[in-house]
């Protein structure tokens, strides 16, 4: 089997930099990007059935409350099968860095119905449960940025808040309106105990910007315990910029580069408004991003040399289905919703031919390295790759936490 191509390594952590517990793990988008930054996993929980064997498949294995477990960076990750309502984490007290999660989209995306608060798969509150658990030293969270539309924005900064003060917590019967009245009151004094509060940010993303070759918004919130003096933490800067791809298209080193014949070739004209990328690498295409993996054998047909590449028939576009273009970053991997399974997943050959991108294809443009297996019909695999992290994606983040916490961590084992 061939590895990943140069353009996303799958990074090895020479050094742990902490420990960390991974919520709604899903595939493990974000549980294998927090890995890649030296966190030590703890635990991961997850709900559905063939995320959980994924995940067994390739990193994980059943949690044993009387075993040693997740001893080493590399040591297999703990994973509980099962409702994070009903996963009790307190015996992590004190044992924790980072909690981290990308929280279940359904209730704030338009495939979702986008019911918001009054989704019972709103599982904000549980990531809120888990903090006043373990006191973690930060907090990673993902979500769609259907979360900051108008509707849901009061909610959002709901949120927020209650971020900040977790242990100011809700109780029975109380509206959240009334929760969020008075935890503003409570932060209002800002004098709580540093220990028990946290300094939140957060920020809407393009995965495109941070090396993966996929346009994705997505919405990252991060939240440093206050006694850590970690209030002027800031996302990491973009590594990368539509400006620079349009200009290596403009003058052709990035054709040059794929070897691509001057038939398939397509000059971009650069507005006068188009910057220099400021030092920035180009967004990476799907063109990138499947480099080295050849057309699929046929349908249904797998590949001998790369895992889950295999053709699927049925492939065509209508409005609102249109094809990836191979030059462009892929569109938003989605989760199979609306009958589509993996969503708008049709790529446009250069030809102009159309087919179904293979499993595979997908997971690259999700940046998971070649070897991971996904458990589970075509349609499934595409599922767990849509709802999941993008890894390079969740890496830049969880590699900026790293750095920021690394001298309290180094300080508490007394290194």
């Amino acid at each position: 089997m061939t590895t990943q191509p140069a353009l996303f390594p799958d990074a090895t952590p020479s050094r742990e930099v902490g420990t960390s517990i991974e919520l709604f793990t899903g595939g493990g988008g974000l549980a294998l990007a927090m890995h890649n930054a030296g966190f030590r996993h703890l635990l991961a929980v997850e709900l559905e059935k063939r995320a959980c064997a994924t995940l067994r498949a390739n990193r994980a294995e059943e949690w044993d409350e009387f075993a040693a477990q997740g001893r080493e960076l590399n040591s297999p990750w703990p994973l509980i099968e099962g409702d994070i309502r009903e996963a009790d984490l307190s015996r992590y007290l004190g044992e924790v860095d980072v909690i981290a999660g990308g929280v279940p989209c359904q209730p704030w995306s338009l495939g979702g119905v986008h019911k918001g608060y009054d989704d019972h798969r709103n599982l904000w509150p549980e990531l809120f449960r888990t903090v006043r658990e373990t006191r973690p030293r930060a907090v990673i969270a993902e979500n769609v940025k259907g979360l900051l539309r108008p509707s849901f924005k009061p909610y959002y900064e709901y949120i927020l808040n209650e971020l900040r003060a977790p242990f100011e917590r809700r109780v029975d019967g109380e509206d959240w309106r009334d929760h969020d009245k008075r935890l503003r009151k409570v932060l209002a004094k800002d004098t709580g105990d540093a220990s028990e509060r946290y300094d939140v940010k957060y920020l809407t993303v393009n995965a495109a910007d941070y090396g993966v070759p996929q346009v994705r918004w997505r919405v990252f919130v991060v939240a440093f315990r206050r006694d850590l003096g970690l209030k002027d933490w800031e996302f990491p800067q973009p590594t990368h910029s539509e400006s620079a791809l349009l200009r290596a298209q403009a003058d052709g080193s990035y054709w040059d580069e794929h070897k691509v014949p001057k038939r398939y070739r397509q000059t971009p004209t650069l507005a006068g408004g188009v910057d220099d990328g400021d030092g920035t690498a180009r967004w990476l295409t799907l063109r990138d991003a499947i480099k080295g993996l050849g057309e699929p054998l046929g349908d249904k047909i797998e590949h001998p040399k790369h895992l889950h590449h295999y053709g699927w028939p049925g492939a065509r576009q209508y409005a609102g289905h249109t094809p990836n273009l191979l030059d462009r970053p892929a569109k938003t991997v989605k989760a199979g919703v609306h009958g589509v399974p993996g969503g708008e997943t049709v790529l446009k050959r250069d030809d102009g031919s159309i087919r179904y991108m293979t499993v595979r294809e997908v997971a690259r443009a999700m940046t998971f390295p070649d070897d991971w297996f996904l458990v589970g019909p075509r349609g499934e695999q595409m599922r767990q790759l849509g709802n999941a992290v993008p890894v390079k994606l969740g890496e830049a983040i969880a590699s900026s936490v790293a750095e920021a916490l690394y001298p309290h961590l180094t300080s508490r084992r007394g290194s």
